[in-house]
């Protein structure tokens, strides 16, 4: 038997967070013998790792520690990505494996939440091909975890909460940031775009943006205890602001966003070239604290192909974007995303894309191959040409991506760069971190220089990254 929740209005949630956050602490301490652990998987983009940062946020309210081990868990949680159908086959495969989990730990409780889940095959197919799955619930709900654990744990039956987008956005959950120095801070939540290619709409909703006063302090806050750089996200940040009281607009939220004292970097993503306004370049040029830098994921080069994506923009306004932003600032550098082999896409419209990457020269490019998604209109697109033969335009498009990057690295040897430092490169065991471009570099150091800024001088490039070594008088 699966349990569906229905829940109506605002009052009634901030009342009862309470109630369910003890009633699960002292179930889960009795079920476990000692204080649970969970184990928190996050697939997917950015907005997916702030919404992971939330369910953790909640689950050490509830008192669970946790794990790197599904094995040592009490509480297991796979969030969900439902952009390409290799994440998905990803996800069903580990929840499968979950099933001996379950057998040597019937006490164990496993939730798969997330994108992936409000997808109506999805659910249904997790509910009868996985019945050791207790709860499963999307992205809108998150704020509703600790009264779905206590139904789950109280009533020993499933409970699914899908399809519950709320009017309104819960400002005081608890979040358990991941990141070290980085930090994400959500601006806006959905996307009313609906590229004919993309699941998002359908399970992420409506767009709503936060107020900015909101943002502010989550930044500020941020900022107060030492991070180092803050990436507002969004499924299209350039369209913040719609539905507020306050007519206030991207370019206007990250300029005030700007005035915080510090030092810091102040990132954004994901950014729409519909949207994509010269207010908003110009503010990048003038700030203190914006790279410039950013991810203006173009998709196609062909105008046809962009009219089937629904993309509302043409080859020539994206163009006219990039020149302007580098008549504002011309040491600006540029990464996008690319879907090779749309529905319908011919290898001529393929080689459209191909001279804009070489018009452009993006420092780095997030390439994929069109994966189709159920319940959008690309879906049912005929797509006449072979897996096989768009593989081939993959690997071309590689090849001049790489010729690109290895060209912009060589342009930085000699060069100093602030870096970020995130850490020790696995294979090197060299310091990491990346420029204000986002291109990585790995240089020696010691380990009291991770979460700082550090000037190193470029000495050497190396394919996508480059090597080098700290800046003498700096």
């Amino acid at each position: 038997m699966c349990r569906v929740m229905v829940f109506i209005g605002k009052g009634e949630i901030l009342l009862r967070d309470d109630f369910y956050i003890s009633q699960v602490r002292g179930l889960m301490a009795e079920r476990a013998g000692r204080p649970p652990a969970a184990f928190v998987r996050t697939y997917g983009c950015q907005q997916n790792a702030a919404d992971g940062e939330k369910i953790k946020g909640l689950l050490a309210r509830m008192g669970f520690g946790f794990t790197d081990s599904p094995d040592s868990a009490d509480l297991i949680v796979f969030n969900t990505c439902a952009v390409r159908e290799h994440a998905e086959d990803r996800v069903f495969g580990n929840v499968g494996a979950l099933k001996n989990n379950k057998r040597r730990n019937p006490n164990l409780v496993v939730a798969v939440c997330g994108c992936m889940t409000e997808q109506r095959a999805v659910a249904e197919r997790l509910q009868k091909t996985f019945p050791f799955v207790d709860l499963i619930f999307g992205p809108h709900v998150i704020h509703k975890l600790p009264e779905m654990l206590y139904e789950v744990l109280a009533d020993s039956q499933r409970v699914l909460v899908l399809g519950q987008e709320e009017r309104f956005i819960r400002e005081d959950l608890p979040i358990r940031r991941d990141g070290g120095a980085r930090a994400w801070v959500t601006a806006m939540y959905g996307c009313d775009n609906f590229c004919s290619y993309c699941i998002v709409p359908y399970v992420r909703g409506r767009e709503k943006s936060r107020l900015p006063d909101n943002i502010y302090e989550e930044c500020r806050s941020l900022i107060k205890e030492g991070r180092k750089e803050i990436t507002l996200l969004g499924q299209n940040v350039n369209s913040y602001g719609k539905g507020l009281e306050e007519p206030v607009n991207f370019a206007q939220l990250v300029q005030r966003l700007d005035g915080i004292e510090g030092r810091y970097r102040l990132r954004f993503m994901t950014s729409h070239p519909k949207d994509a306004s010269k207010e908003l370049f110009d503010v990048m040029a003038k700030s203190r604290h914006i790279p410039h830098h950013i991810h203006l994921p173009f998709q196609s080069g062909n105008n046809r192909v962009l009219r089937e994506m629904n993309r509302r923009y043409d080859r020539e306004k994206y163009l006219s974007l990039i020149q302007y932003a580098r008549e504002v600032m011309p040491d600006i550098t540029f990464t996008s995303d690319v879907i090779v082999g749309f529905p319908g896409e011919t290898y001529e419209e393929f080689q459209d894309t191909l001279s804009l990457i070489r018009e452009v020269e993006f420092v780095n490019l997030f390439t994929f191959i069109y994966s189709p998604r159920p319940g959008t209109k690309a879906a049912e697109m005929p797509d006449p040409v072979s897996h096989q033969e768009k593989t081939r335009w993959f690997a071309e498009l590689l090849k001049v991506q790489e010729e690109i990057a290895v060209k912009n690295s060589q342009k930085l040897v000699e060069t100093v760069q602030e870096v970020l430092v995130e850490g020790r490169d696995e294979k090197t065991g060299l310091l990491s971190g990346r420029t204000a471009g986002s291109l990585v570099v790995l240089f020696p150091g010691g380990e009291e220089l991770v979460g700082q800024f550090a000037q190193v001088e470029v000495t050497e490039a190396r394919g996508w990254s480059l090597r080098g070594r700290m800046a003498e008088n700096h």
